[in-house]
């Protein structure tokens, strides 16, 4: 059975950096994308940043390009995020997820989730 489990968010001021984790299990993810998606109180779950498994290949969300990095080991399987420059509209609760076959930005693109960490940016 597959299981995502993401870890590392928390509090912090904005300006600040966070590291999350995901560790996937059940499978071998090698050739999935492994992505980041978060949802605010009140709105809808957003696309954040997706990694292939081909080299180099990577999506992000505008709102993030040039402050977050999408990075995975897929010896470890497992899928990271840093998170720099944080700003208060990042406050949200991060979701990892799966793609057995698109490289998408789309919830509905995604297999498998997690259970959601959450991320609070304070001013």
């Amino acid at each position: 059975q597959v299981q995502l489990v993401e870890s590392g968010g928390g509090l912090v001021q904005a300006g600040g950096s966070l590291r999350l984790s995901c560790a996937a299990s059940g499978r071998t993810f090698s050739r999935d994308s492994m992505g980041w998606f978060r949802q605010a109180p009140g709105k809808e779950r957003e696309f954040v940043a997706v990694a292939s498994w081909t080299p180099g290949s990577k999506r992000y969300a505008d709102s993030v390009k040039d402050r977050f990095t999408i990075s995975r080991d897929n010896a470890k399987n497992t899928v990271y995020l840093q998170m720099n420059s944080l700003k208060p509209e990042d406050t949200a609760v991060y979701y990892c997820a799966v793609d057995a076959f698109h490289f998408g930005t789309r919830t509905d693109d995604y297999d498998y989730w997690g259970q959601g960490t959450q991320v609070t940016v304070s001013s």
